[in-house]
This record gives structure tokens, C-alpha cells and sequence, in this order.
């Protein structure tokens, strides 16, 4: 009986460390009262995604759509804003790490939500082919890019390096890393097409009248963009896509986007 009661009182006591140990106030703290408490959000950004987020190397200055869009965001929680200097394949770890609190725009991808949670999203993008004008007439149809004599660049872990190998098989495939730059490749005779979103495709064309977008029928993979947040914190993700749908609503996203020259698409 002795021994009964003891192994009932242990019982007890385990039952009750572990309801006090897993209660709300022993819980991590959320990312959101964290920075509250330190008073800055930071940010983690590439700057190479014009209009969406540049960097001045000489000045470390942001701008672009993702920077109006967190400078906003700052102001509402009460806080300043911090850019953290990150790459595309250190974007998710950067989350993860607690590098940085989220990131800007990043395209829905099942690969980053195994392990980063995303808000909910506030833009759409797809992707188009990017050559020189001198071979306009050999690109036709998109099928015409899957050829060993055709070559394409895309930046490593970025969702446009998964995605040719995916469409274009039996094309050379040339994977560059920051801070080279897919067009760069283009303009150098490096590649002989790039694959990029509409945003970045109207951003380059207009810069460098050599470049053109292939006169291909239709855009490939029409994806939502949203910001990349630790996935294990819900309440700093309900926060973001409370504020996101507020914004929204308001019109907010529709200003910005008209600023930066961005084309709202329909994918529904």
C-alpha cells in the first residue's frame, strides 16, 4: 500500500510540473513582444530585387517596395527598422536562426514552408524569359529554351534554380551566387536567357534596351509573395497577417505597388 501511495503521489507531482513548465507564462517569449521590448524590427533583405529591394553599396541605403512596406510596418508596431544584409540561399536560415525577426517579399515555396512560416500574401508574380533582342525571333514558345545549345542562369536557391532544371532539362544550366547577377550574364554572352519574375524582367528591360522579354505565349508559375516568419510563433505571425489584411483593405499594398511600377496580377 506504501509503495501504491508513493508511486500515486510521484504521479501527482509529475502531472503538475509539467502543466505549470508547459503554461503560457513559461512559454518563449514571442518574436513580436521581443521587439517591442528591444524597439527594433529587424529585417532581413537581399537588395538585389529591383524594384522590390536595392541596396546603394556605397551608402548601405535600402529602397524599393519591400522597404516601404517594413519602414510601414516599423511605424505601427512603435519601432525602427533594421536592415540585416542576408543572400536568397540564407534567406530561410536567417529566420530560423533568429537572425532576423522576418524577411521581405519571398515567393511562396513548399521547400521554405518545411521549415519557416509565411504571412499571408499581398502580391503576385510570375516568371518570363529574359534575352537579348538579337535573338528575339529564335525563342518562340517556352519548349524552345529546352536545348543543350541554350544556356541559363539562375541564382543559387532562389526558386527560379529549381524551377529551369525542372522546365528545361536538357538545357546548361549556369548557377551563379551573389553578387553576380543573372542579367550580367546576359549582357556578357554568358547565358543566352535568364528566368525571372515579371517585376525584376521590366526592371532590366527598361535599364538595358539590349534585353528584351521572349515573345512567349503565357507566364509560368503565377505565385504569391509574402514575408518569411519563424514558424513556430503564431502569435507574431497572426500580428503580421492582421496588420497585412488592415493594409490591404486600406489600399496601402495598391499604393506602393503603383510607386514602384509594379503590375498587379490576377491569379485566381
Amino acid at each position: 500500500m506504501r509503495a501504491l501511495y508513493a508511486l500515486k503521489s510521484i504521479i501527482i507531482v509529475v502531472v503538475v510540473l509539467v502543466s505549470v513548465f508547459s503554461s503560457p507564462s513559461f512559454a518563449a517569449p514571442s518574436r513580436l513582444q521581443q521587439i517591442i521590448d528591444r524597439g527594433v524590427l529587424r529585417v532581413g533583405t537581399t537588395g538585389d530585387w529591383n524594384p522590390m529591394t536595392i541596396r546603394d553599396p556605397a551608402t548601405n541605403f535600402y529602397k524599393g517596395f519591400d522597404i516601404d512596406i517594413t519602414t510601414e510596418l516599423a511605424k505601427d508596431l512603435g519601432v525602427t527598422v533594421e536592415y540585416v544584409a542576408t543572400d536568397w540561399k540564407a534567406l530561410v536560415s536567417g529566420v530560423v536562426t533568429n537572425k532576423y525577426d522576418m524577411t521581405g517579399s519571398a515567393a511562396l515555396n513548399m521547400k521554405r514552408a518545411r521549415v519557416a512560416g509565411y504571412s499571408q500574401p499581398y502580391f503576385n508574380l510570375a516568371f518570363v524569359p529574359v534575352i537579348q533582342k538579337q535573338n528575339f525571333k529564335r525563342f518562340r514558345k517556352w519548349s524552345d529554351f529546352n536545348s543543350s545549345t541554350v544556356t541559363i542562369t539562375s541564382a543559387k536557391g532562389t526558386v527560379q534554380e529549381s524551377m529551369v532544371k525542372e522546365l528545361f532539362p536538357n538545357a546548361r544550366h549556369n548557377v551563379i551566387q551573389a553578387p553576380v547577377r543573372g542579367y550580367q550574364q546576359l549582357l556578357a554572352n554568358k547565358s543566352t536567357v535568364i528566368v525571372t519574375s515579371n517585376i525584376e524582367a521590366a526592371t532590366i528591360t527598361n535599364r538595358f534596351p539590349q534585353l528584351t522579354v521572349a515573345k512567349v505565349k503565357g507566364m509560368r508559375r503565377p505565385t504569391p509573395v509574402a514575408m518569411l516568419l519563424p514558424k513556430e510563433d503564431q502569435i507574431w505571425i497572426n500580428y503580421i497577417n492582421h496588420w497585412i489584411e488592415l493594409k490591404k483593405t486600406q489600399g496601402f499594398f495598391d499604393r506602393i505597388a503603383r510607386k514602384w511600377g509594379l503590375v498587379k496580377l490576377d491569379i485566381r
